[in-house]
């Protein structure tokens, strides 16, 4: 009876209680996690310009074949010409289009960029997770390594590096190749992942899912880049942002000393390089070049800030 008498006042204040819609809305329903990432990082609005304007800015330096001019087309009778609408940005002390060696220059610095993070963030995160995994005398080892690499004065390193690396016979027909200049800033940059990689192993490694899996027969290997890393993808992510805005304003620096990309191959850097002379006849030469590194490395520093914000596992859920 009573049991009955319950069910009965139940149903009628089920019957006059108001039940919000949003409990049974479908944003309630459990999201991807790409999706719930792609939602906050809407949320930055700087971020997502800024994601636009390099998306922007990628389309049409690697459009720069599709331009009526070669970066090395020279025009000695049309020299250090005003921005126009032949020359948008006018031609340097040879008769050359700036527009277009802004263009391939660009080409080499975001591949330069793009890869060598790919292969630093790669290196990075393969010694921090042995490490971090392993622990012990591997700890040991890998870390007093990157210790020793940490402490490098790193530029004067690099211009090292990289005359070593164009004096060796076997690499004398690659001696202006953008490979080289990739593979000397790599060595030198893969550190910082690996301190991250390995600070975010000795984390997840006691957590009950790894637990888990271990019990139910999971290698080192699975467990290691199948369960652990991938939970570990947001700070990467962010990491993977700074070592590229790095890349490029180190390859800038180098080319810019002369021991980066060499002419006539141009780039940001060499670009700068060369605009130096000529800086008080025609400072457009080198205030192009140099608004192209800002506002990369600007681009992807917000980049970085919404992805950071984006995969933030304490965000506050806004009601």
């Amino acid at each position: 009876m009573f049991y009955m008498a319950f069910l009965t006042h139940a149903s009628v204040m089920t019957d006059q209680l108001v039940i919000p819609e949003s409990i049974y809305s479908s944003s309630q329903q459990p999201v991807s996690l790409s999706a719930l990432v792609w939602k906050r990082f809407k949320r930055h609005r700087l971020a997502l310009i800024s994601a636009g304007v390099l998306l922007c800015m990628t389309v049409l330096v690697f459009a720069a074949p599709l331009s009526q001019y070669t970066s090395t087309e020279q025009d000695p009778t049309n020299k250090f010409a005003q921005p126009s609408s032949e020359h948008w940005f006018g031609t340097d002390e040879l008769g050359r289009d700036v527009f277009t060696r802004i263009l391939y220059g660009g080409q080499v610095s975001l591949a330069v960029g793009i890869f060598s993070t790919l292969i630093s963030l790669f290196l990075g995160v393969v010694v921090g997770a042995l490490s971090g995994y392993y622990g012990g005398w591997i700890d040991n080892l890998l870390m007093r390594i990157t210790d020793t690499f940490l402490i490098m004065p790193v530029v004067f390193v690099l211009i090292l590096f990289s005359a070593l690396l164009r004096e060796l016979p076997a690499l004398a027909d690659f001696r202006n190749s953008v490979w080289l200049v990739i593979i000397a800033i790599s060595v030198f940059a893969w550190m910082w992942p690996a301190r991250i990689a390995r600070g975010l192993i000795l984390v997840l490694r006691e957590k009950e899912f790894v637990s888990a899996s271990r019990a139910l027969g999971a290698n080192d290997f699975r467990l290691i880049f199948l369960r652990i890393l991938p939970n570990s993808i947001g700070p990467l992510l962010v990491s993977a942002t700074l070592e590229m805005a790095y890349a490029i304003i180190t390859e800038s620096g180098l080319s810019y000393l002369g021991f980066g990309v060499q002419p006539p191959t141009p780039s940001w850097g060499n670009i700068l390089e060369s605009a130096q002379v000529h800086v008080y006849r025609a400072p457009r030469l080198a205030v192009f070049p140099g608004l192209m590194i800002f506002i990369t490395v600007i681009a992807i520093n917000f980049i970085g800030d919404g992805l950071r914000d984006a995969f933030d596992p304490y965000v506050v859920r806004e009601k």
